[in-house]
């Protein structure tokens, strides 16, 4: 996240590093990448959740390093992979009014084809050899969600998998609590709960509006309505992009109802 604002605030340029200068720095060349490309998949502030001309921006040039006789490598691949996949989502993340859709209210007809036929290209590209990065990892992931129909077939059990072996490369709490969710998904809302609470160095994640929402998701499955309204509270006191709040605020209203109706 740090590393998100710190791009942000001093607005590099980013250029690909030419001839013998690539292959050391090829690494930190990727991880630039991602990170702009993240930065325009959800932005960390202002109105608008997407960026959409940087997620096309990193693509370009993750296109044109795999094109590259230095940076035609397995893990650039399966970064490419990761990035046409997610961005193939873009056009239906929000609704029309610009709030924010999850994962199981987006409509799939809207996915990019050609972008997913493209992603799953490159991911079979980035098989090549031994490697295994956590771009591998996250690309995996990815096209599970781009092989299920619906949010009801999604692959879960393969998606935790996918989860328990990037723990291993990349320990982030961040990691941690995304594959709560998927625990949650696949054996109910207690299950993620108690995953979050053995998640190591949980106290980072203190100032992270995303841990409050999903430990306010998980309330709500379990119809502790004012628990969950709680951590809402807490989400939104930290969430900076007004789609999200709009989002947040909607959750927290609505279990507030809940909550006076059950009382």
């Amino acid at each position: 996240m740090r590393a998100r604002q710190r791009i942000r605030e001093l607005q590099l340029p980013f250029e690909i590093p030419s001839g013998e200068e690539l292959g050391p720095r090829l690494q930190s060349v990727l991880q630039t990448l991602y990170l702009l490309f993240n930065e325009g998949y959800k932005a960390s502030s202002g109105e608008s959740l997407i960026r959409e001309e940087l997620c096309r921006e990193a693509i370009r040039l993750a296109e044109a390093l795999a094109e590259h006789p230095a940076g035609n490598q397995p893990r650039t691949h399966a970064l490419l992979a990761l990035m046409l996949l997610n961005a193939s989502h873009i056009p239906s993340r929000i609704d029309e009014s610009g709030n924010l859709l999850r994962l199981q209210e987006q409509d799939r007809t809207r996915w990019d084809q050609k972008m997913i036929a493209r992603g799953m290209f490159h991911f079979s590209q980035s098989a090549a050899g031994e490697e295994l990065s956590d771009y591998h990892l996250q690309a995996g992931i990815a096209a599970c969600h781009a092989a299920a129909k619906d949010y009801e077939s999604t692959d879960w059990k393969r998606i935790l998998v996918l989860y328990d072996r990037l723990i291993e490369l990349d320990g982030s709490p961040i990691i941690a609590l995304n594959r709560a969710i998927v625990i949650a998904n696949l054996r109910g809302p207690d299950a993620g709960l108690e995953a979050i609470k053995s998640i190591k160095d949980l106290g980072k994640l203190d100032s992270y509006y995303l841990l409050h929402a999903v430990l306010g998701e998980f309330q709500t499955r379990r119809k502790q309505f004012k628990a969950a309204a709680a951590h809402y509270r807490d989400s939104l006191k930290l969430v900076e992009i007004q789609s999200e709040r709009t989002f947040l605020s909607n959750r927290l209203q609505s279990c507030e109802a809940q909550s006076a109706k059950n009382n």
